[in-house]
Formats: C-alpha cells, sequence, structure tokens
C-alpha cells in the first residue's frame, strides 16, 4: 500500500490521494495491544501542530511579562519580595495549567483509523477513549476555512446511529483525505460482515441510492464519485 512520502500525498488505483498510515511527526505510537486479532491500523494522526500555536503564544507572552515586569519592583525587601514571588507564580500557574496542559493532551492525543472502527484516544495520566465501529457510521463530514486549507488542518465531523450521535474532532490533518479513506474502509467492512455479499433487496438499494445521493448534495462526495458508486451498485445487484 502506498505510503507517505516527501510531505505529499500517495494516491490509490483509483486516483484518489491516500493519506499516510502513520503520522509525520513522531510520537508513541497507539498501542496495539488495544487492538483485536484482525484489526489493522490504517491512520494513526496527532492532531495538526496549529493546536499548539495558542499555548506558545501564552508561554511567550509570560515569559516577556516576567522580564519586563520583574526588573521594575522596588520597595522594602519583604515586599519586593512578595511582588516577585506573587508575578512569578501566576505566571507559572498560566503555564503549568494552560500550556502545558494543552502540550500533553496535544502529546498523546490519537486520531486512529482501524479496518473495523475509528478511535479518538488522548491523555497520559488519566485518559480519554472513545470509538465508533465503522459499520455504525451514517455519514462522514469535514470543515476547513480558507486558512486551514493553506495549513492542512481542519474539522472532522462523524455521524454514527446510537447513543453517540455527532462527534466533531478538531484539527486534523488533512480531513478530506481522511474523510475519503474512512468511507473506503467502512464499506470494505461493512461487506466483509456481510460474509462478502452486498444485500439484493430492493429497499436496501434504493436507501442506498439515497444515501449516496444525501452525500453528493451535502457536498460529502463530487459527482464523479456519487456516479462511481452507484454504478457499482448497480452493476452489483
Amino acid at each position: 500500500m502506498p505510503r507517505w512520502r516527501s510531505g505529499r500525498f500517495a494516491t490509490s488505483g483509483r486516483g484518489l490521494p491516500e493519506p499516510p498510515r502513520r503520522d509525520t511527526v513522531r510520537g508513541m505510537p497507539f498501542p496495539r495491544r488495544l487492538l483485536t486479532t484482525d484489526e489493522e491500523i490504517i491512520l494513526d494522526l496527532r492532531p495538526h501542530w496549529i493546536a499548539l500555536v495558542g499555548p506558545i503564544v501564552v508561554a511567550v507572552l509570560v515569559v516577556v511579562a516576567w522580564i519586563a515586569l520583574l526588573p521594575k519592583i522596588h520597595g522594602h525587601s519583604g515586599v519586593k519580595t512578595a511582588e516577585r514571588i506573587a508575578i512569578l507564580a501566576i505566571g507559572a500557574f498560566v503555564l503549568l495549567f494552560y500550556c502545558l496542559r494543552v502540550a500533553v493532551r496535544w502529546a498523546t492525543s490519537h486520531f486512529v483509523v482501524t479496518n473495523e472502527r475509528v478511535i479518538h484516544r488522548q491523555g497520559l495520566i488519566a485518559k480519554n477513549s472513545m470509538e465508533i465501529p465503522l459499520d455504525r457510521l451514517q455519514n462522514v463530514r469535514f470543515h476547513q476555512g480558507v486558512f486551514e486549507r493553506m495549513i492542512g488542518a481542519g474539522d472532522l465531523i462523524l455521524e454514527s446511529a446510537g447513543e453517540q450521535g455527532t462527534n466533531t474532532f478538531s484539527d486534523i490533518r488533512h480531513p478530506e483525505s481522511v474523510q475519503k479513506a474512512i468511507y473506503e474502509h467502512a464499506e470494505t467492512f461493512t461487506m466483509r460482515m456481510q460474509g462478502g455479499v452486498r444485500q439484493e433487496a430492493s429497499p436496501s438499494m434504493t436507501q442506498e441510492l439515497q444515501r449516496l445521493a444525501d452525500l453528493r448534495d451535502r457536498g460529502a462526495i463530487t459527482e464523479a464519485e456519487f456516479e462511481a458508486q452507484k454504478a457499482r451498485l448497480l452493476g452489483g445487484s
């Protein structure tokens, strides 16, 4: 399978961009002990670096404030010491409880797509995890602003059946390609669960065509992709 090379997307046999199996940013990989016997990791993505801009800016402002304020403190030694301790303590509080917390959350966050499910996991000591089986996904959308398109980041919105409903994941790398990868593997997983045979009942076919038309109307897939999926459905009926 093509891999991520030289910062560019390789292409699949159908000419669609294929996302990397691993993030280009080095970090702790997703624990393979959490996978089932036949489960394989398709994507293991760290959040985009844009998520760290806020903490970096705040950290720089704290250091600048220390440099600017500490030399200007005058008065009795006791008062001067107390004021300096207060300024240092406030800055340290901001660094620890905002900057460091966000950085740790970024470093320990995984958005993982396997051949069976979508997993989001983060946390160093207290861990947070959620997963959505691919066969329960009803819709996958993404949103990118102008700046986000320039840097290759965006939000991914997953709609699933059951209690989980709609989940939004921010700062996803190349969300359009991730969306396509999820669609392709969700279809493969569904067919595998059906024993490799697509259901042939006419109501099921009609529902699938309606779903594809809805995705096309929402802009989740292109007209060409809609026609290709439609032809494949009709050809297998």
